[in-house]
């Protein structure tokens, strides 16, 4: 199975057993498996990045990306907008689905066979797009199943955040999954950040297809172009994948108790969860392309029940007995309420960082790449010249980055001052951010100058970020003091599952306003939603006199 021997003992809370062998194994895991699941957050949100090329290219020649409406006509501008949102949407609806049947995965298939097949698995994602965007006339279904696809990076947190608890004894448990938290959030930043760049050179020369024609208006209203290798996006994960699933078969291990009987039989088991699950986002996919006639807003949160219901169905009875009797014990989390309390608040801190992760750089062009004028009293928008908006992707992964970056600091802020403060005190900041950024977006909706705006706007989000980011440590703190040992694993599992919807939810609601005209309105619902998880944070947990104070 390796080129070493198979580890036969595994006892990390004997000090001795720690300090003569399982630091340094504990050490290795960790060490390869923080890029795997890096690079599984890059892919998964990597569209994040796309769209907002593929919205450039598609103003600068109609030609090139020019997708249709569902009755076939071609689409206005703020229809178009709007619907490119929905393939970071897509993503995040696939990988936070995946994340339920990657819960379970370890204790089934082994961890060092879970994150092997999960690079080679992102493999798939990654070859389509890039042959996708080197031929732009595709249809849009195309990019749909792609970007369902990217959520295989995205169900891999919650498999690899599983594996790496069992290597670490509780007293550093914190800190390494801190780090491997941390640091694989970190793959947003990264690639908001990298991924721009490498679009600018043919890196793969031939193979790698031909440029696309990228113009742009300057600011004497003369147009400019340059090449853009837009297909690197898919192709530069290629690689580097493949160096990460060679590292995990040769590096990492499957530990005593937490390994198949039969390696290919194991693999074959976390293949048809990761079907099951890819199942459950294909009906939630389905019902998202397919309006039934049913509001827009229903219709959202409708079929994020119909998914979950739907996915935990075929895990309940889709899967072999013994599959089956494991999972019907740990299914005993959802006969507790504060299971159903920690994922509401889990949802406005992880949900948000990871929604709002998705949808900025986006907006960031939504908002400053557009000025309203009137003609003939109708309100159109006219594109701001490139010298005069701000470029979306210069600062759009300045947000992942500083959350990612304070999330360790929430959790040692809840050590010291107690989980339920400390989220307390985040939502009340989290609230008045988020009005103030909505109020700002207005104001640039409005204004002839948005850019004039733009400064304020940022700092705002990136003090919105921040608040994600130190609340994501806290409540993920306050979950091993909540429940006993045997229902804490499943429960952040579950609660990390849920919260990564605010990938499908946070898009999908910023478009429908997009479409509106009125973008603020969804910084003003969320919130909204973050009062009332003050309220419910302060009820169960922060108040004298709460059922459980911590």
């Amino acid at each position: 199975m390796s080129r070493r021997k198979l580890i036969d003992r595994w006892e990390v809370e004997d000090e001795a057993f720690w300090r003569e062998s399982g630091r340094k194994v504990a050490s290795r895991n960790l060490w390869i498996s923080v890029p795997n699941l890096l690079c599984g957050f890059a892919v998964w949100l990597f569209w994040s990045v796309v769209i907002v090329k593929i919205q450039e290219l598609h103003e600068g020649n109609p030609l090139l990306f020019d997708f249709l409406g569902p009755d076939g006509n071609r689409l206005s501008g703020d229809q178009y907008r709007a619907l490119l949102y929905s393939l970071p949407a897509v993503g995040g609806l696939a990988g936070a689905t995946l994340r339920i049947p990657n819960s379970f995965m370890v204790a089934i298939t082994g961890g060092r066979n879970v994150v092997f097949l999960t690079s080679v698995l992102l493999l798939l994602p990654a070859l389509g797009t890039g042959y996708a965007l080197s031929s732009p006339d595709l249809p849009f279904s195309t990019y749909i199943i792609l970007a369902t696809l990217s959520g295989i990076g995205g169900g891999a947190f919650a498999s690899s955040m599983s594996n790496i608890s069992f290597f670490f004894p509780k007293r550093v448990q914190g800190l390494s999954l801190g780090l491997n938290a941390g640091l694989g959030n970190l793959g947003v930043s990264v690639m908001q950040f990298l991924l721009p760049l490498s679009m600018t050179v043919g890196l793969f020369g031939a193979l790698g297809g031909e440029p696309q024609l990228l113009r742009r208006v300057a600011a004497d209203g003369s147009m400019t172009s340059s090449s853009l290798w837009i297909q690197n996006a898919g192709w530069v994960w290629v690689p580097v994948l493949l160096v990460l699933a060679v590292a995990a078969w040769r590096g990492m291990d499957n530990l005593p108790g937490l390994r198949p009987n039969s390696t290919l039989r194991g693999c074959g088991a976390m293949l048809w969860l990761e079907l099951l699950g890819l199942v459950g986002a294909a009906v939630g996919v389905f019902l998202l392309m397919h309006p039934f006639g049913l509001p827009e807003l229903l219709r959202t949160f409708l079929l994020l029940v119909v998914v979950i219901l739907a996915t935990l169905a075929l895990m309940r009875w889709a899967t072999p007995a013994g599959t089956r009797s494991s999972l019907k014990r740990q299914f005993a989390i959802f006969r507790n309420k504060h299971n159903w309390v920690m994922t509401w608040l889990y949802v406005m801190t992880f949900g948000s960082f990871i929604g709002y992760s998705a949808a900025f750089p986006k907006l960031i062009k939504d908002v400053f790449g557009y000025v309203r004028v009137d003609e003939a009293g109708a309100p159109l928008l006219q594109q701001v010249s490139a010298t005069g908006a701000p470029n979306p992707l210069a600062y759009a992964w300045l947000g992942p980055l500083v959350g990612s970056l304070v999330r360790p600091l929430g959790g040692w802020l809840s050590d010291r001052y107690g989980g339920a403060r400390v989220t307390h005190w985040t939502t009340v900041v989290m609230i008045g951010a988020a009005i103030a950024v909505g109020v700002f977006i207005h104001e640039a909706r409005s204004s002839h100058e948005p850019q004039a705006y733009f400064l304020p706007f940022l700092l705002l989000f990136l003090l919105l970020f921040v608040t994600t980011g130190i609340g994501n440590g806290s409540t993920f703190r306050m979950v091993p003091i909540i429940f006993e040992p045997s229902q804490a694993g499943p429960v952040l599992g579950w609660t990390s599952a849920v919260a990564a919807y605010g990938a499908f939810l946070v898009p999908t609601l910023f478009g429908m306003q997009i479409q509106a005209g009125t973008p603020e309105k969804a910084l003003y619902g969320f919130a909204a939603y973050y009062v009332s998880c003050l309220a419910v944070n302060w009820w169960f947990y922060a108040r004298k006199g709460a059922e459980v104070r911590c």
